[in-house]
């Protein structure tokens, strides 16, 4: 399995973009144990971008408590997808070459980062009882 090319496919899933770590972890974990069918469709895609890097080449975004698709990284994965009339690789175009126009970024709902700190908080506190429980 391409971990790039997987992490690019999971983020483009989501409505916005956007997954938090817990989400992408369990997503790629469901993948890679889906099956060679996987596994050979994301090596197929990344041969068509050999030298695919999804931070340098700015396809993915690290945001707070997860990561976001660029409008870069949505033009790569639909050049990677697209149907060749020939079968074989070609020399795919560089990054830069395959971007469209700038696309403003997509703004998070104001209370999901909230939302996200109260899970964040209630985790801890279990821990914590959990903890105080088997002393």
């Amino acid at each position: 399995m391409n971990f790039q090319v997987t992490v690019l496919k999971i983020l483009v899933s989501y409505p916005d973009g956007f997954a938090v770590m817990e989400d992408l972890k369990r997503d790629m974990a469901i993948l890679a144990t889906s099956g060679r069918d996987w596994a050979d469709r994301t090596r197929r895609l990344a041969a068509r971008v050999p030298d695919l890097d999804i931070f340098s080449q700015g396809l993915v975004d690290r945001e707070s408590g997860g990561w976001k698709i660029t409008a870069k990284g949505r033009a790569v994965l639909e050049f990677m997808e697209s149907r060749l009339a020939a079968p074989e690789p070609i020399q795919a175009p560089s990054v830069e070459e395959v971007v469209p126009a700038a696309v403003p970024p997509l703004r998070q709902p104001a209370d999901r980062a909230m939302r996200r700190r109260e899970r964040r908080e209630r985790r801890r506190e279990a821990r914590e009882r959990a903890r105080a429980n088997a002393s």
